[in-house]
């Protein structure tokens, strides 16, 4: 086993390295151009997430999809994740990490687009879509969309299932001293209750929990930087000049370097929002939207929301909390979230475990999804009840073993879906290029679509 965990650590270094950054980065700036910068629509963006499209084709509203997307995007890379940047590429990494953010909504946008706009009504009357659709219906590529989700599948069961159960026992066992095999049970029964409902209840919970876990945990960031108010100001004056030179931050930082702070920075917000991953598109292509565009733009605030706001928050409360207590030890990402949000009295340490456990459950409900789409994309809905009762076993398992191979299985999984994703994403720009120009940069916003494209 350990030789079998040496090897996926190796394929995962690999293919998390630079040549994937460069290429996911790349994409997301290519697409800002080519698309004619849609991120200036962010407002209409918001709006539409909160409006319904009751006449529209689409299982779920279109803040139902949004909140599912969320749901699986917004996770404990959020906290740990950008406390795991800070500490190997330096406080510059914040600023690399937001960036990605803001490049990645074109990235988010155009695959939204194309969800909607390959998306089929299967025999059940449901709505499927993603980039497994994308890549058959609008490219012709059966085999590379077969890929797609086969690695979907098979990363639900990791990122998506054992490591956050994992996570949630682990940190209930620390925190109140309860059993892994009781939390174990606990999230897999509240799990099953759930998603045996199929999307439209994964939906109704999601749009319930992550707004609250969401604002509770941006209540939690905001107090901080006002006990740290003093140090806001330089740690974001730090956080910019260290992204281009790592030593102005000093101390424990000294070894850094632009390149660290880049590659983690990037690759950290890469990560937690999942732009050009492809996971978020398949649960987009069941929103109820009257075109291909609306869904778009909705779509692309999940970025938003998941790095812009709660990854530069995160951020912002380290930098000035390692400004404001010096004595902070930041080796330990893990560590230095802990101490950051400890030093609000009594409610800090609840507030951090309880917006740890809620995130990791909400990945866990949005991946199974992903999950059960994939596999009725490979084998049909004859055995979706079969991957839920599988989903909910392995959650068991994942709450009581060690996972150090699942985390590298699940870092190689995530990195392959993503390339016939981006093969998508590259090759159909001009058909995303297109409807953008007719529908956003046309003033056709409200105009009606038909479901597929053959339809048209």
């Amino acid at each position: 086993m350990d030789t079998i965990n040496d090897l996926f650590s190796l394929l995962s270094n690999f293919l998390w390295g630079w040549p994937m950054i460069i290429l996911l980065l790349g994409t997301h700036v290519y697409l800002t151009f080519r698309l004619r910068v849609p991120q200036r629509k962010l407002l209409t963006g918001i709006r539409l997430s909160v409006q319904k499209d009751k006449n529209a084709e689409g299982d779920v509203s279109q803040f139902g999809a949004l909140a599912t997307a969320l749901a699986a995007t917004i996770g404990t890379g959020n906290i740990v994740g950008v406390a795991t940047a800070v500490a190997l590429g330096g406080p510059g990494a914040v600023l690399w990490c937001w960036l990605t953010g803001i490049f990645g909504m074109s990235t988010k946008y155009a695959e939204g687009l194309l969800a909607v706009k390959y998306r089929v009504r299967g025999e059940d009357g449901r709505t499927y879509g993603g980039p497994m659709y994308a890549l058959e219906r609008g490219l012709g590529m059966k085999w590379l969309a077969l890929l797609f989700a086969i690695f979907t599948a098979l990363a639900s069961f990791g990122i998506g299932c054992t490591v956050q159960a994992n996570s949630i026992a682990l940190l209930a066992s620390e925190t109140f001293g309860v059993p892994t095999w009781i939390v174990g049970l606990f999230v897999c029964l509240l799990t099953a209750l759930v998603i045996m409902g199929g999307v439209k209840a994964i939906a109704r919970v999601c749009t319930v929990l992550v707004p609250f876990m969401a604002v509770l945990y941006v209540i939690g960031c905001v107090v901080i930087l006002c006990m740290n108010g003093a140090y806001v100001w330089p740690a974001l004056k730090l956080i910019v000049s260290a992204a281009f030179n790592p030593s102005a931050a000093g101390g424990g930082f000294v070894g850094a370097t632009v390149m660290m702070a880049a590659r983690y920075g990037i690759a950290r917000g890469l990560f937690s929002n999942e732009s050009g991953m492809g996971s978020a598109p398949i649960v987009a292509a069941a929103a109820q939207t009257r075109n291909p565009v609306r869904q778009a733009l909705v779509s692309s605030t999940g970025t938003f929301w998941d790095t812009v706001v709660i990854c530069a928050l995160t951020g912002l409360v380290l930098v000035s909390s390692i400004l404001a207590y010096p004595d902070i030890s930041y080796a330990d990402g893990a560590a230095l979230t802990k101490v950051a949000f400890s030093k609000i009295p009594y409610v800090g340490a609840p507030l951090l475990a309880f917006g740890i456990l809620t995130f990791a459950f909400s990945t866990i409900l949005g991946w199974s999804y992903y999950g059960e789409s994939a596999v009725n994309y490979i084998e049909g809905r004859r055995i979706n009840r079969f991957y839920r009762i599988l989903y909910i076993v392995a959650l068991f398992f994942g709450s009581i073993i060690s996972l150090d191979i699942i985390w590298n299985i699940a870092d190689c999984m995530n990195a392959l879906m993503a390339i016939p994703n981006l093969v998508a994403l590259l090759l159909l720009s001009g058909v995303a290029a297109r409807e953008t120009k007719k529908y956003l940069w046309g003033g056709r916003l409200d105009d009606v679509e038909t479901l597929t494209p053959d339809e048209k």
